[in-house]
């Protein structure tokens, strides 16, 4: 995957966290999220992102960590 894409995924990402923050407190924004991308993100998609995220933790918002967790429960 090239720099341009992961860094499109985690743009994506943060923008699905951002629109759901009518949803009150971060744990159910996060939920929210983690769903969106269950149902809506290719399973590629949903790897990459995974995979970043264990190799990279840092370099995330600490709700798309929790958004990328939750979400590789879910698959799980």
């Amino acid at each position: 995957m090239s720099d341009q894409q992961l860094n499109n995924l985690i743009k994506m990402l943060d923008q699905i966290i951002a629109n759901n923050r009518h949803h009150g407190d971060d744990d159910k924004v996060t939920d929210v999220a983690a769903d969106h991308l269950h149902k809506f993100w290719a399973r590629s998609m949903k790897q990459q992102i995974i995979a970043y995220a264990k190799q990279n933790p840092a370099e995330l918002s600490a709700p798309a960590r929790s958004t990328i967790a939750k979400l590789e429960a879910a698959a799980g």
